[in-house]
């Protein structure tokens, strides 16, 4: 598999209204998974808090996977407000995984998703 031809996951962690420790865990799992199928990204929907008391997900993944780069356990994570063109960070990301390019989130400015290369 060429490094533009890596497989792009989407998890949707608020799905079923977790708590904040169980998005965590199965975040853990589906980056392991994710790893496992062989993929070069994976898109994590973790919503944004628009209710104004919410956003406990995206705080606490993006708390997390800023940990995970640190140690060298991922490539990189990409905030999806930042998830554009203009992003010199985006552009390494298009040559990992294809599947990035046609992302219906890019150039959205959609702070309720991130971007993990793995």
């Amino acid at each position: 598999m060429t490094a533009s031809a890596g497989r792009l996951r989407e998890v949707n962690l608020e799905l079923g209204k977790p708590t904040v420790n169980a998005a965590i865990k199965r975040l853990t799992f589906e980056l392991h998974h994710s790893r496992s199928l062989g993929c070069a990204a994976l898109k994590i929907i973790h919503g944004y808090g628009s209710s104004g008391t919410g956003g406990r997900i995206r705080v606490e993944a993006r708390s997390y996977l800023a940990r995970l780069k640190g140690r060298g356990e991922i490539r990189d994570v990409i905030y999806g407000e930042d998830f554009s063109i203009f992003n010199p960070a985006v552009l390494e990301a298009f040559r990992r995984c294809d599947g990035l390019r046609k992302d219906p989130d890019r150039e959205r400015h959609n702070n309720g998703i991130t971007i993990i290369l793995l």
